[in-house]
């Protein structure tokens, strides 16, 4: 049997209605480097080979649900304070969560996306930060 090809890289594309503001918010609040411009389409790096995109395309969700972008980090703390100095209103305060053995905080993109800054805290998270 053949083994599986390699994967180098993920991005992961969402839609947004107003790109203009889904920019500001990723590349001046959140302060992640935008990889690339494709004029209706700008792609972040999240982690070295992690990537998030959005598109603007008029069949937008205009208020999504049952996506969650999660960010893991070992500085869920710095990372909530670094967003409430930038206004952030945050949806759940850092709090550790029994049932995933996770601590984490949550709050919303413009566009209504469900943002998650994570650390794991099980050992068995071996390829975690």
């Amino acid at each position: 049997m053949m083994a599986r090809p390699p994967i180098h890289q993920h991005t992961t594309f969402l839609y947004t209605r107003d790109l203009a503001a889904t920019a500001q918010f990723y590349e001046d609040v959140m302060d992640l480097q935008l990889a690339l411009d494709q004029d209706d389409c700008r792609i972040y790096r999240v982690g070295r080979d992690a990537f998030l995109g959005f598109c603007e395309r008029e069949e937008g969700p205009a208020h999504p649900s049952g996506v969650i972008l999660t960010i893991v980090t070992k500085e869920v703390d710095r990372w909530y304070d670094y967003l409430v100095d930038r206004g952030i209103v945050f949806e759940k305060e850092p709090v550790f969560n029994p049932e995933y053995n996770i601590y984490h905080c949550m709050f919303r993109d413009p566009n209504g996306y469900l943002i998650e800054i994570q650390r794991f805290e099980d050992p068995a998270w071996e390829d975690g930060v």
